[in-house]
């Protein structure tokens, strides 16, 4: 018997999650705990033990992490800035698919995207804030 469209969209959720310059947008659909990054596993895209931590962190909160697979699409920063990302838009994908995560979610601070960005240069500096050596004569 074929589920309905309503019935599989309850099933699957989706979520963007932003840190510095990189972008994550997460589905979720049910599964085994797999993850697909630009179509790479987690452990390919991610070989530091501390980066994977932290991506999977909200699905282990929520006690999800076992039953559903997430398929993401990274781009822009770097390896960190991607892995913020990525959980940040795991934990907004959890809670499009059940909004009694919330609270939990919150309490861990899934939900808040890090507003850190990189300072602009200025002009007559060398970078954001560091000037060039001064020189008396």
């Amino acid at each position: 018997m074929a589920q309905s469209t309503e019935d599989r969209a309850q099933d699957r959720s989706a979520g963007t999650g932003r840190r510095k310059e990189a972008v994550a947008r997460v589905r979720l659909t049910p599964g085994t705990g797999r993850f697909e990054l630009n179509g790479r596993s987690l452990e390919a895209y991610f070989p530091s033990r501390a980066h994977r931590m932290i991506v999977t962190a909200p699905l282990r909160v929520a006690g999800r992490d076992k039953d559903l697979d997430v398929i993401a699409r990274l781009d822009g920063g770097g390896v960190s800035a991607q892995a913020g990302a990525l959980r940040h838009g795991v934990a907004r994908a959890l809670m499009d698919l059940d909004q009694s995560l919330r609270p939990e979610l919150k309490k861990e601070g899934f939900l808040t995207r890090d507003a850190r960005e990189k300072e602009r240069r200025k002009y007559g500096l060398k970078k954001a804030r560091k000037a060039p050596q001064y020189s008396k004569r």
